[in-house]
């Protein structure tokens, strides 16, 4: 059923990357207007490429889109800079109108045991997946209620629920993207603000793939029910669904999509 998002307009972080790319696709072709955030500077390496590889994979994409008839703009944000989510929130509706989706989809990846962490890592990584969705949150709302409401899709992770044996730090991240969602979501329900997550479990994108090293591939894959990675586009599916008002009596939920991995 296409026009599922007719005449909404969608922030979406993360854009240039695997995941990020899909989503914007699908949400376009379901109608929505789609504004693609994405670091702009070189200064870290994500999705396997460097932020500027990001950068115009994105601009591919909102051309792509356009191309396609839908309505796709590119634009630059550090999800840890508060004052750039202000710009780029009012950036959003100076150019589509109004804001009524946020996805907070972008994220890094630390694939470490505990004592290989440094407090580096650490900072790094809880700037941009935990206090970056904050930041999202915070930026958005204003304009969700003076749009008289709205959905915001935070990104955690099967690593939020479930404990990995590794990658501490990460793992403390999504946990915390996890319970900011359902705090805010009870904050502003009477706002007509719902706010829910998406825990994805493991998927075939180039962060995967250059966070991971190839040795454990085979061993991971084993511990999915389905025996196989996600694709991009079964999370974009499941970010429609919450963007869209067949979600309108969820809020505070936790979305998992990981081919049965959560189950056992």
């Amino acid at each position: 059923m296409a026009g599922r998002l007719a005449g909404k307009v969608v922030l979406l972080t993360g854009a240039g990357g695997g995941l990020g790319s899909a989503q914007a696709r699908l949400m376009a072709e379901e109608g929505a207007s789609v504004m693609m955030a994405n670091l702009l500077e070189d200064k870290v390496i994500a999705d396997g490429l460097p932020a500027s590889g990001l950068w115009d994979n994105a601009q591919k994409t909102a051309e792509e889109i356009r191309q396609s008839g839908g309505k796709a703009e590119v634009i630059a944000l550090d999800v840890a800079d508060e004052q750039q989510w202000q710009e780029v929130v009012l950036a959003t509706e100076k150019t589509f109108g109004k804001l009524d989706v946020l996805v907070n989809n972008a994220g890094i990846y630390y694939h470490a045991g505990l004592l290989e962490h440094t407090t580096e890592k650490f900072h790094e990584i809880v700037a941009v997946n935990q206090l970056g969705c904050l930041l999202g949150m915070k930026a958005a709302v204003p304009a969700m209620q003076r749009n008289g409401g709205g959905s915001i899709i935070n990104f955690a992770s099967i690593y939020g629920i479930a404990g990995a044996g590794t990658s501490t730090a990460y793992q403390s991240t999504k946990g915390a993207v996890r319970l900011m969602t359902k705090s805010a979501s009870l904050e502003f329900v009477a706002d007509n603000i719902r706010i829910n997550s998406i825990c994805p479990g493991m998927f075939d994108t180039n962060l995967f793939e250059s966070s991971v090293p190839k040795e454990a591939w085979e061993p991971l894959v084993d511990m999915v029910p389905m025996k196989r990675f996600g694709k991009p586009k079964e999370i974009a599916y499941g970010t429609v669904f919450l963007a869209s008002d067949e979600s309108s009596f969820m809020t505070g939920a936790d979305l998992v999509i990981d081919g049965g991995y959560t189950c056992p």
